[in-house]
C-alpha cells in the first residue's frame, strides 16, 4: 500500500481527508495559507465577485455572498451616495453575510463613497482604474481592508507601497476596462505572487472549477469572477446581454478604446464601429448609456463588457450553482 499526501486547493476551510482504495490511501491535508483571503473578507470561499458596475444590483450580491463568496457593489459610475446608502439596506435586507463595494480611483466622487462605507460597517472593500494612495489613507485607518486591482508587477508593487492588504493581479483577457501596460492572468498571477509580500488575487478569465484550481496553482489565495457572474439568473444584465454571452466563442471579444481607457467587449455592430475609430477620441461610458445597453438590451447604446471567458459560458445558472460548480 502507497501513502500519498496531497494538498487541497477546493476545500480551503475543510478538515483533513483520508480516502483509502484498494492499493493506496491518500491524505487530503488541510492547508490552512489558503485560508487568508477568506478570513480577510469574512466568507466561506476566497471567491470575489468582480465589479461590474451598473448590473451589481444587490440581489445579485446578496446571492453571491449567501453562496459562500463575496459581494460587491460598484460605485464608478455613481455619483450619488444616497444611491448608494440605499443599495447597502438592500443587500442587508436580504442577506447578513458580509459584503463590499468597488471604488474607482479615478471617480472624483469615491472619497464620498468611502465615507458612505466606512458609517455603513463595511469590513472589505475592492479599489481599481488609478492609485489608491488616498482611498488607503482615508480607509485603511477605520479597519476597512483593501483589495487593489493592478494589471503589471509594478503597478502590484505601488499598491502594496501605498498600504493595501492585498492585490488582485487581473489579467489582460478579462472584461470591463483594461489597463495599458497588462499581460495575461498565466503570467501575471505568479509574477506577482514573486514580488509582493501581500495575498494576490487571480482574476481574468476564470469561470469554473478549473481556472479556481489554476489561480492557487500559479500562486494566488483567491479569485475574482465577473463576466460568468453577468449570466447568474440573479444578476440584472438584460438577457440580450446574456445571450450574447452564451453565443460567444473565445475571439468574440474586442479592446474598445474609451477616453482614457481601453474596455475589453463582445464584438458587437457598435463595438466593432468603434475599433474603425481607433486613434479617434471616444468618450466614456455613461451610467445611462450603460443602463440602456446593459439592463435594457439596446445593443445600440453601449458596448457589453465581457472577457474571453464568455467563450466558455453556454448556459445561464444561479450563484450558488456557479460557485457550488467552481469549489466542487
Amino acid at each position: 500500500m502507497k501513502i500519498i499526501l496531497y494538498r487541497t486547493l477546493l476545500f480551503p476551510r475543510s478538515k483533513n481527508i483520508l480516502v483509502s482504495t484498494s492499493n493506496e490511501t491518500r491524505l487530503i491535508l488541510e492547508v490552512g495559507e489558503m485560508d487568508d483571503i477568506s478570513e480577510l473578507l469574512g466568507c466561506r470561499y476566497p471567491i470575489i465577485q468582480g465589479a461590474m458596475s451598473v448590473i451589481c444590483n444587490p440581489e445579485m450580491v446578496a446571492a453571491i455572498s449567501e453562496a459562500g463568496g463575496y459581494g460587491l457593489l460598484a460605485t464608478g459610475f455613481q455619483s450619488d451616495p444616497d444611491l448608494l446608502v440605499s443599495q447597502i439596506r438592500a443587500v442587508r435586507g436580504i442577506t447578513e453575510k458580509p459584503f463590499g463595494a468597488n471604488l474607482m480611483a479615478l471617480n472624483p466622487d469615491s472619497p464620498k463613497f468611502a465615507e458612505v462605507l466606512v458609517e455603513a460597517g463595511i469590513k472589505a472593500v475592492t479599489t481599481s482604474a488609478g492609485n489608491p494612495k488616498d482611498l488607503v489613507s482615508l480607509l485603511k485607518p477605520q479597519g476597512v481592508k483593501i483589495f487593489h486591482v493592478v494589471p503589471n508587477v509594478d503597478n502590484a508593487i505601488k499598491a502594496q507601497d501605498a498600504g493595501v492588504d492585498a492585490v488582485i493581479a487581473e489579467g489582460s483577457e478579462s472584461g470591463g476596462i483594461q489597463g495599458y501596460q497588462g499581460a495575461s492572468t498565466m503570467v501575471l498571477v505568479p509574477m506577482v505572487v514573486d514580488a509582493v509580500n501581500i495575498p494576490v488575487v487571480a482574476a481574468g478569465g476564470i469561470g469554473d472549477a478549473r481556472g479556481y484550481r489554476a489561480a492557487f496553482a500559479l500562486g494566488a489565495k483567491g479569485v475574482q469572477v465577473g463576466t460568468r457572474f453577468v449570466v447568474s439568473k440573479e444578476c440584472i444584465s438584460h438577457r440580450n446581454y446574456k445571450e450574447a454571452i452564451c453565443e460567444a466563442k473565445e475571439t468574440d471579444t474586442v479592446l474598445v478604446e474609451r477616453d482614457r481607457v481601453r474596455v475589453r467587449a463582445l464584438r458587437t455592430p457598435l463595438s466593432e464601429e468603434l475599433l474603425k475609430r481607433r486613434g479617434d477620441s471616444t468618450s466614456m461610458p455613461s451610467a445611462e448609456s450603460l443602463n440602456k445597453a446593459w439592463t435594457e438590451g439596446d445593443l445600440k447604446a453601449d458596448v457589453l463588457a465581457a472577457g474571453q471567458v464568455a467563450g466558455m459560458i453556454k448556459s445561464v445558472k444561479s450563484v450558488r450553482e456557479i460557485i457550488v460548480e467552481m469549489v466542487r
